[in-house]
C-alpha cells in the first residue's frame, strides 16, 4: 500500500531532525530533560551548573536556522517524573514563552516516561500540544510523520505513517582505536521494522514495512546506551525486536553501518 513519506532530515552536527510536511515544517528533537542538573543533584549528589540558559539557546538557534513553524519533541522534556517544579518549571515556562510567545512556532510534545504531569504546566496554553503517550501522527494530505517517545508501546495508528520518529534511547556509539583507546559519540538508528513486532495489538493488514528513527538525545548531560556493546540493551518494549534492520550514523552524517557491527 503506497503511502506519501515525508523525508526526515538530520540537521547536520545536531541532536536534531527537520520535515516538511506540505502546510508547515517542523523542527524534531528528543530527550531535551529540562531541570536535570537540579534531579541529579538530588538523586544522585552531582553537583553541575545549570545550563539552561544555554540548552535553550542551542534549541532556539536551530529554530531560527531552519524557519521550521513547529517544535515537535519526541518526550522528556523535562526531567522530573511528577509535576515540574522549581528551577524544571521556570526553565520550562522560559523555553515555551521563547518559542510559541516570542516566535509564534507552536510545540507538539510525544509525551516520555519523565514527563509524568505536563498537563499541570501546559495543558490550557495555547499553542502547546501534549499528545498521548502511545504518540500520534503529525503532518496531512501530504503525508504523515508518526511521533512517539518510546517507553511504552505506540498506537497502531502509527503504522499508517512511512516513518516513526522516537526517543527515550539516548543512542550512542563506543568507538575504540587499534591501542584499546575509545571515544563515546551520539548516534542515529534507523532502519525498516517488523509492523507485527512493532504494537503490541495485530497491526492492520496490508501495511508497508515503515522506517523506524531513533533520535539522539538533545540533552547531553542525560547519558546513553552504547548501542555497539553486548549487554547494553534498549529501553523501548518493542526494540531490538521489532527491528527489521536498521544503521547507525554519527551526528556528522557519516553512516557507520549496521549498529550492532560497528
Amino acid at each position: 500500500m503506497a503511502r506519501p513519506a515525508p523525508t526526515i532530515e538530520p540537521v547536520p552536527g545536531d541532536p536534531a531532525a527537520t520535515v516538511d510536511l506540505g502546510t508547515e515544517r517542523a523542527l524534531l528533537v528528543a530527550d531535551y530533560h529540562a531541570g536535570i542538573e537540579a534531579r541529579l543533584r538530588y538523586e544522585r549528589g552531582v553537583e553541575l551548573p545549570n545550563n539552561a540558559a544555554e540548552r535553550r539557546r542551542r534549541l532556539l538557534s536551530l529554530l531560527d536556522s531552519t524557519g521550521v513553524d513547529r517544535l515537535v519533541v519526541l518526550g522528556d522534556l523535562g526531567h522530573k517524573l511528577g509535576e515540574p517544579e522549581g528551577v524544571e518549571r521556570e526553565e520550562l515556562d522560559a523555553l515555551a514563552e521563547a518559542v510559541v510567545d516570542d516566535r509564534g512556532i507552536e510545540i507538539t510534545v510525544a509525551p516520555g516516561n519523565h514527563d509524568g504531569d505536563l498537563d499541570a504546566l501546559f495543558g490550557d496554553r495555547e499553542g502547546v500540544t501534549i499528545l498521548p503517550a502511545s504518540g500520534g501522527l503529525i503532518g496531512g494530505e501530504s503525508g504523515s510523520v508518526g511521533v512517539v517517545h518510546g517507553h511504552t508501546w505506540p498506537d497502531p495508528e502509527l503504522l499508517s505513517a512511512s516513518t516513526i520518529c522516537m526517543g527515550h534511547e539516548h543512542p550512542q556509539v563506543k568507538l575504540e582505536d587499534s591501542v584499546g583507546g575509545y571515544r563515546v559519540e551520539q548516534a542515529w538508528v534507523r532502519g525498516r521494522v517488523d509492523p507485527a513486532t512493532l504494537v503490541d495489538d495485530d497491526p492492520p493488514t496490508a501495511i508497508d514495512a515503515p522506517e523506524l528513527v531513533v533520535f539522539p538525545a538533545f540533552n547531553d548531560r542525560s547519558g546513553g546506551t552504547w548501542v555497539n556493546v553486548e549487554g547494553q540493551e534498549f529501553l523501548a518494549p518493542f526494540l531490538p525486536d521489532a527491528f527489521v534492520d536498521a544503521d547507525c550514523y554519527l551526528l556528522d552524517g557519516t553512516r557507520l553501518g549496521p549498529y550492532r557491527g560497528v
